[in-house]
């Protein structure tokens, strides 16, 4: 491929300077853009035999259809990637302009070219044809001059984010201060690029897309294990709603038999039906609790104004029993409002209070709630003088039907946790224990501090 540029001062006033890009296209003839100082394309091709020289210039309109650089409402400039040759290893770029020099404008988008970049740009001068262009069009990247006559570029970013598109920006100034830059990142641009070193503006373009990529894949896997987790909820939901009459009709009839027969055949009939009546007992209690699983948030979430204390004090009448059963003291201190769904907060802590009530050491149980406030949330936590859990298991508590104890030492299915880290973390909050052995637990967990919008 040959470049010639050269200033054509025939046919065009001393003032309006000329640049001719020439290249060789594959039936061996030279395709010529001319960009006028005013922007404007004159739409002339040069043409020659392959080895020699430009010929005179010469209208054409056998150019076929030309990528454009362009502005809304302005005349077009022509921009022509490379050969059709050199297409191979190369790749398109479109690209959206905030600059109002078109010397400038033809700068970047030869260094894009000479970087391998087929590159076909647009060019908004103001905020208006900024956002009317990303609405119409799809941009790889936005390159926006910092501060133009009536708008600054570095606003393209407050745009894009309420326009809810994720196009990197990369700020192509003529002087950017260090300070003015780090502020740039901070707001959202994805670089910066002096125009005096455009020579890394291919590499900032490079970067910036893959950073892009990246973020898309991270957001398509995300809705994609979300959309899992839904389809996993509906089976969960469905296959326990369903197992529970079966399963009813099966514990209640070896019940039966149970009763009927006992002491009637010998001691392994006995033996038998004790294992096949418990077997589908423990089977009930745990579709049961695989159904309160699934349930928690289904319906969604009833949030408002809650206060902490009352919420507590449901929770401690719930586990009036278990409490006297088992000379359990709670003491808490004044709990804050939040905003949060009452009834399920009602089983976070009663679970917690109940774990604390159950897996208690050789002292009566004594359970201590409190709160405080940390950054944008409320910290809670239920403190116990328990038997503790051992540093490797305390993340294991929170996975569903994991047991770390036998049924003979400890009664349920491992449920409670799971329910609490999921009620929790539906709140936008965070759940997690510090724990010893024989020293008690402390389970933490968070809801952000938020106010209820106004009706």
């Amino acid at each position: 491929m040959a470049n010639v540029c050269e200033r054509a001062d025939r046919g065009v006033e001393a003032c309006q300077i000329a640049v001719r890009i020439v290249q060789f296209s594959r039936d061996g003839r030279l395709r010529t853009l001319t960009i006028s100082k005013d922007a404007l394309s004159l739409g002339l091709a040069a043409q020659c035999e392959l080895g020699q020289g430009p010929g005179p210039l010469q209208t054409s309109s056998g150019l076929g259809a030309v990528p454009s650089i362009g502005s809304a409402g302005a005349p077009e400039v022509a921009s022509r990637g490379l050969p059709e040759e050199a297409y191979e290893g190369t790749k398109r770029l479109r690209v959206l302009m905030v600059e109002d020099e078109p010397a400038d404008v033809e700068l970047v988008v030869r260094a894009l070219r000479q970087a391998g970049f087929e590159t076909t740009a647009d060019i908004a001068q103001t905020g208006e044809e900024f956002t009317d262009l990303v609405r119409k069009n799809l941009y790889d990247v936005i390159l926006a001059d910092y501060k133009l006559p009536n708008w600054n570029g570095l606003e393209s970013v407050a745009v894009l984010r309420q326009e809810g598109l994720d196009i990197p920006v990369i700020l192509v100034s003529g002087a950017l201060g260090e300070q003015t830059a780090v502020e740039c990142i901070k707001q959202g641009a994805a670089d910066y690029v002096l125009k005096d070193h455009l020579a890394r503006l291919p590499e900032a373009v490079r970067r910036a897309m893959r950073e892009r990529k990246l973020r898309e894949d991270h957001r398509q896997a995300q809705e994609e294990l979300a959309r899992s987790n839904r389809d996993l909820e509906q089976f969960a939901y469905v296959a326990s709603h369903d197992l529970q009459e079966p399963l009813r009709m099966v514990a209640t009839y070896t019940q039966l038999l149970a009763e009927r027969y006992k002491g009637k055949l010998d001691s392994d009939a006995d033996k038998y039906m004790h294992y096949a009546v418990d077997g589908a007992l423990r089977m009930q209690k745990l579709v049961q609790d695989l159904l309160a699983f699934s349930r928690v948030g289904r319906q969604g979430m009833a949030l408002e104004n809650t206060d902490s204390n009352a919420v507590l004090q449901l929770a401690l009448l719930n586990l009036e029993a278990a409490i006297q059963e088992g000379g359990a003291i709670v003491e808490h201190a004044q709990l804050p409002a939040v905003v949060a769904d009452g009834s399920q907060l009602v089983q976070v802590f009663q679970n917690l209070i109940g774990n604390a009530i159950k897996f208690h050491g050789s002292e009566p149980p004594l359970i201590q709630v409190a709160a405080g406030v940390k950054g944008k949330e409320w910290v809670f936590s239920v403190a116990d003088n328990g038997i503790g859990i051992a540093p490797e298991n305390v993340d294991n508590v929170f996975v569903i039907f994991r047991r770390l104890h036998t049924r003979a030492e400890y009664s349920g299915n491992g449920i409670g946790l799971s329910i609490c880290k999921k009620i929790v973390e539906q709140h936008g909050g965070r759940i997690w224990i510090e724990s010893k052995p024989d020293h008690g637990s402390i389970f933490y967990f968070t809801i952000p501090i938020k106010a209820m919008p106004k009706q």
